[in-house]
């Protein structure tokens, strides 16, 4: 039928434009015609010009441009750059909880965001020294399926595993299951962790996405606002490592040289204070656990605990334990 030809016309001289133009490469009437032909359609040139028009009033952004005799079309604005395109390329790259698998068919999708000729500048390999991608390709789908539950405020169910001396994994809790009010998931580490009430512990705990195994939305809805709302206020911040401990007011004395490295791990608004010239003091909520400690330490003499006792009373059996270790 006519009508249906003037679709697939539309659609396939939008396809062309997507595909084969972009600012440095445009294509004469001749040129478009013929490509129309390999989708098996023969068009006149003043229908073209008349096509042209409709995708134009559709929101296609396609621009004439006259070089010597002839005249070149091209898509001009796209729905992502070809500089966002790759952006992205890198991101899905260089994330670890992407699998090489997901990676290549996200990227495959990237690429039908730009033109053949801007496609293959896509195809480049981002060097991340040391990158381990993740070997959980279930993780793709726990993340989408850990946000419907949070969307729709109910509990969900899961197996945990954590990995032995002999690199097999090995079920918590002798393979129960977890009974979890989520609250929500952020991104930690280069990993994604879900935070959530253990109504059984009474506490708010974190869990690592690409360690949860057949993850199940539940009727019951979830619980627990009052203890998230209370705790979630630099939640994130508190952690290192996102390992937990007991929370705890500690106040460091630092350098003046690590005043940015402070406003990056604790956010500009971080209490500090002058103590003389050469330092100043921060005082910061923290869970006081082996991970703060390794961070505290990393930074020599440049960083001394100067409160609650026992916080300093910890660096100390620390400093004794390594001494111990090493026979010092």
């Amino acid at each position: 039928m006519q009508g249906d030809n003037h679709r697939m016309r539309l659609l396939c001289l939008m396809r062309v434009f997507q595909q084969e133009t972009d600012d440095t490469h445009g294509l004469t009437l001749k040129e478009i015609l013929s490509q129309l032909e390999h989708w098996g359609l023969t068009v006149e040139r003043k229908t073209i010009y008349t096509d042209l028009e409709t995708l134009r009033s559709f929101g296609l952004d396609i621009i004439a441009e006259k070089k010597g005799r002839s005249v070149y079309y091209h898509l001009g604005n796209r729905e992502f750059e070809l500089a966002e395109l790759k952006l992205l390329v890198d991101s899905v790259q260089s994330s670890r909880f992407i699998t090489e698998k997901k990676s290549h068919e996200l990227i495959r999708k990237l690429e039908g965001f730009a033109s053949r000729y801007g496609a293959r500048e896509l195809h480049r390999q981002l060097s991340v020294p040391g990158r381990i991608k993740t070997m959980n390709e279930s993780i793709y789908y726990n993340v989408d399926r850990l946000h419907q539950a949070i969307d729709h405020k109910v509990q969900v169910r899961f197996r945990y595993y954590q990995w032995n001396a002999k690199k097999k994994m090995e079920l918590r809790r002798d393979g129960g299951f977890y009974e979890i009010s989520p609250w929500e998931l952020i991104w930690a580490d280069e990993k994604y962790y879900l935070v959530g009430y253990d109504a059984e512990a009474g506490i708010l705990k974190h869990f690592r996405v690409d360690k949860m195994l057949e993850i199940e939305l539940l009727k019951a809805k979830r619980d627990g606002r009052q203890v998230y709302k209370a705790e979630r206020e630099g939640y994130q911040t508190r952690l290192f490592g996102m390992y937990g401990g007991s929370t705890e007011t500690v106040c460091l004395e630092c350098e003046n040289h690590l005043a940015g490295a402070m406003i990056d791990r604790f956010g500009k608004n971080v209490w500090m204070h002058r103590v003389d010239e050469s330092h100043f003091a921060v005082h910061v909520e923290v869970a006081v656990s082996p991970q703060f400690i390794g961070w505290v330490l990393a930074f020599g003499r440049s960083v001394r605990v100067t409160g609650p006792d026992s916080v300093v009373e910890l660096l100390r059996e620390t400093g004794r334990g390594i001494q111990d270790m090493y026979g010092l």
